[in-house]
């Protein structure tokens, strides 16, 4: 038998991958706030095309991204390519552990498409924002994690 997440608990899942994730592939704490990302962002989006019709956005702060990927990857400087690569690879591992946390609490597995990178912000066509988890690390540069449902869906799980 199928259990619905309720929005709290999906929210709970997702901020613990986030914090994990991060932590582990970069060595970076975020921390949830009320700072959202400046100007000088990177967005990198999946949809998740079986177990669940919603998709998820990560913006955030280029510098962010870039000391993320310097870390990850044990080098002073990254380049645009570097970035892209590191971010897509990060939201791929994220969205896994996702994936893994749903299926362990509603028994639906779950499959998500590539991530795709975008230099600025990026918002999906078709699906409107249920909740967005806003973070900053202790150099005061900030990440949302942004949950899209589709424009028709109007109650409060998935």
């Amino acid at each position: 038998m199928n259990t619905v997440l309720t929005k709290e608990k999906l929210e709970q899942i997702l901020d613990q991958a986030l914090q994990d994730v991060t932590e582990q592939t970069a060595g970076v704490r975020l921390n949830q706030g009320d700072q959202p990302p400046g100007e000088d962002l990177c967005t990198v989006h999946i949809t998740f095309d079986k177990g669940f019709s919603t998709s998820l956005t990560l913006c955030a702060d280029t510098s962010l991204l870039t000391r993320m990927a310097r870390n990850s990857f044990h080098e002073d400087e990254v380049d645009s390519a570097d970035l892209e690569e590191f971010t897509k690879e990060y939201f791929n591992v994220l969205c896994g552990k996702i994936a893994g946390a749903m299926f362990q609490a509603t028994q639906i597995p779950a499959h998500f498409g590539p991530p795709t990178f975008y230099h600025g912000r990026y918002e999906p066509e078709g699906q409107e924002v249920q909740f967005v988890l806003t973070y900053s690390d202790e150099h005061r540069e900030g990440a949302q994690l942004i949950h899209h449902v589709p424009c028709s869906h109007g109650d409060e799980s998935i």
